[in-house]
């Protein structure tokens, strides 16, 4: 059985900045467990560390590289950079372990500490249970390293460069985006200097928006989770397509010419059945998670592919597709991993990757989004006071089976508690919406009556 986790959610730890855990005083013990974890017998181990663009960052940022250091680790400071450069630059430098300071689509107000080993994979929870022990045991408490011991902080000044470098090597070389016309919001977040770069020096026309970080502007009406701002600039500029990213870079949703939505999950079937085509997709199998709608996994079997789900959360994904020797794997909100090129979800990568396609086809994104008719999906999410274990209730289990009898094998129900946040969600798919946007109300109403509003 699972140990009940104390601060890591289901990416790295979370909260509002300055309140627990996210303070400096857990940062500078976080940093001390990891610098433990993670020594070796070395003169010295390495640590990359590097943020987002939020007003917090500097406080957490000082407080990780003291606790580091303390332990007589060097800091590597990369100052802001998109979370899978991280994950990038600590294996490119062949450092112990990365870090970085970010909340991801979260408000500025918010943040949060990942934490990549040195083969540039998340930690497993293991791992992170184990971070959890040295801090609430105070067993590194007494370890205190003086005089030459103690770790270094070193200034990394070319490490948007390394990783701008790096994305344009997994775009083809005898592919260009000359003649494509396409906006990018970056939220204001951490690829606000390299996603612009990147896409201007293989050859596209970029309008920017959401590259004037001010410490408190992070994902404000901007980013993956505000689609509706790239759709209208698209419309407005008459470009090709748009593409938004969020605060820390790791996922993107497009927007096609007329400024519809294109998803993470036609976002995996445009992927994956080029990769099929193309021969390149292990085992023909595509790894997503319990959101991805069905109309996924449908496209897919007709391909003469698989689909395999894993639980809601990048690392999962990974983890499966580590476990099954999959080289493809993603989530609805624009998240997607190709293990072939980078070690964690990574906005850019994506959004190249299906750049490649659009060029190499010769075909716009509308019509390649086309491959796949999503079933209607209806969401809801409700605070909650306490995370309570809604299967021992019975007035929501109730509920949830009256809705799986009702849809049988044409639809689904999926109910679950978000890793980061005080909130139960609700997912319903089927083929009537307004039949499932009615369950998911009742739904709402049966777990607010019983856990009560946050």
């Amino acid at each position: 059985m699972r140990k009940i986790r104390k601060l890591f959610g289901t990416d790295g730890v979370r909260g509002v900045a300055n309140e627990e855990p996210m303070t400096g005083e857990m940062a500078m013990q976080l940093g001390r467990a990891v610098a433990y974890l993670f020594r070796n017998q070395k003169a010295r181990h390495r640590i990359v560390l590097g943020k987002d663009t939020r007003l917090s960052g500097y406080m957490l940022e000082t407080a990780l590289a003291s606790g580091i250091c303390s332990m007589g680790g060097d800091v590597l400071l990369v100052g802001p950079l998109p979370t899978p450069g991280i994950a990038f630059i600590t294996v490119d430098m062949r450092a112990d372990a990365g870090m970085v300071i970010s909340a991801s689509h979260n408000p500025f107000h918010d943040n949060g500490i990942k934490i990549f080993s040195g083969n540039g994979f998340k930690l497993p929870d293991e791992m992170e249970q184990k971070i959890e022990e040295f801090i609430f045991s105070g067993e590194v408490e007494g370890l205190r390293p003086t005089g030459a011991e103690v770790g270094k902080a070193f200034r990394i000044d070319d490490a948007t460069g390394r990783y701008a470098v790096f994305l344009k090597h997994t775009f083809p070389d005898h592919l260009t985006l000359e003649g494509l016309k396409v906006v990018v919001d970056c939220a204001n977040g951490a690829a606000y200097r390299v996603a612009p770069q990147v896409l201007e020096e293989l050859g596209a026309e970029v309008s920017c928006v959401g590259v004037e970080p001010d410490g408190e502007n992070i994902n404000l009406n901007c980013g993956s989770l505000y689609p509706e701002l790239i759709s209208r600039l698209v419309v407005e500029q008459g470009a090709d397509l748009g593409m938004t990213l969020d605060g820390d870079g790791d996922r993107v949703i497009f927007v096609d010419h007329s400024g519809k939505v294109v998803d993470g999950d036609h976002l995996m079937a445009v992927c994956a059945l080029d990769m099929i085509q193309q021969g390149t997709l292990n085992k023909k199998t595509l790894v997503a998670t319990v959101m991805s709608n069905m109309g996924l996994e449908m496209v897919l079997k007709d391909a003469g592919g698989t689909m395999v789900r894993a639980p809601v959360g990048d690392r999962y994904v990974v983890e499966e597709m580590l476990k099954g020797g999959y080289n493809l794997g993603g989530e609805q909100s624009g998240h997607l991993v190709f293990l072939d090129h980078n070690t964690t979800g990574d906005g850019m990568i994506t959004a190249l990757q299906v750049l490649a396609i659009m060029q190499n086809k010769g075909v716009p994104l509308a019509d390649l989004a086309q491959v796949m008719v999503a079933l209607p999906q209806i969401q809801r999410t409700v605070r909650v006071k306490h995370k309570k274990d809604f299967s021992q209730i019975p007035k929501i289990q109730r509920v949830i089976q009256e809705c799986e009898k009702e849809l049988g094998e044409r639809g689904r129900v999926l109910v679950r508690y978000s890793g980061t946040e005080p909130v139960l969600r609700i997912m319903i798919e089927g083929e009537h919406e307004e039949k499932i946007a009615t369950m998911a109300d009742t739904m709402s109403e049966a777990v607010q009556d019983a856990l009560g509003s946050g």
